[in-house]
């Protein structure tokens, strides 16, 4: 009998046939690739990726689901690692790994800024998210999406929507949408971020309080003479901002201070 679903792991099993058809096309896995499923539950997701792939990587934090996918497969097609997947060493699973997966709403943004940490390690994410989380992460500057979240992750990946996930498609019935978000890495289009703490502190800085202009906002990191010899009008809001002048005010601030890190 299969297991209930469990609230302290904000369980929703995906259910639809249909839309697990889709999010499996839109991966399009293929032998060879290094895949790693976050939360697999009941195995919706893992069963057709392993056919298409023939080896699949899960990270399941409940015991009792890793078991039993640990039991219906051999090792030779399934490696379970049990443990929660913001503990877990990604850059360990290999290099050009695909990361796929349900996340769990309530974690969802530490874990995918979680897998920003193994760049290096990444090929292409694809998960579903909260539909409001998915907009704010493909959301353009001067619009009410965009934010931190969106900065943040456009400075390292590309960033797509592919599409809707009605709450329908899930056991137990959600009270969100959900939504489909493809993340693939900049690589060598990535901008270079002197000081990764400092772009940290500058985005976070500037969407704190988002009615606040740049030469409120961040007068503790940098004058409004210095945005503007950057071409940065200092009477304007975060929000108006694209990631390349986040970038730059970052890149400022970092070469007037001893070097801590490095992105």
């Amino acid at each position: 009998m299969p297991q209930r679903p469990r609230k302290r792991f904000s369980q929703n099993f995906l259910v639809d046939r249909h839309y697990i058809a889709r999010i499996v096309d839109a991966i399009a896995p293929r032998p060879g690739d290094r895949l790693v499923e976050i939360g697999p539950g009941r195995g919706a997701l893992t069963e057709p990726l392993l056919a298409r792939a023939g080896h699949l990587t899960v990270i399941e934090i409940d015991r009792d689901l890793a078991g039993a996918l640990q039991a219906a497969h051999p090792p030779s097609q399934l490696t379970v690692v049990t443990a929660d997947a913001l503990t877990v060493d990604l850059g360990a699973l290999g290099s050009a790994l695909r990361v796929v997966g349900n996340l769990p709403y309530h974690i969802s943004s530490p874990l995918l800024f979680h897998c920003a940490e193994y760049l290096p390690s990444l090929r292409d994410l694809h998960f579903m998210l909260q539909a409001e989380v998915v907009a704010r992460m493909a959301a353009a500057p001067d619009t009410p999406e965009y934010g931190r979240l969106s900065v943040s992750l456009q400075s390292a990946f590309a960033v797509e929507k592919l599409f809707g996930v009605p709450a329908g498609a899930f056991q137990p019935v959600p009270a969100v949408e959900s939504a489909v978000v493809r993340l693939t890495p900049l690589g060598a289009a990535r901008p270079v971020i002197r000081d990764q703490r400092v772009f940290d502190a500058v985005v976070a800085a500037g969407f704190g309080q988002r009615r606040k202009t740049l030469r409120n906002a961040l007068a503790r990191l940098i004058g409004a003479d210095a945005l503007a010899a950057l071409g940065i009008d200092p009477g304007v809001r975060a929000e108006t901002l694209p990631v390349s002048a986040f970038v730059a005010i970052a890149n400022a601030i970092a070469a007037t201070q001893a070097p801590s890190s490095t992105a």
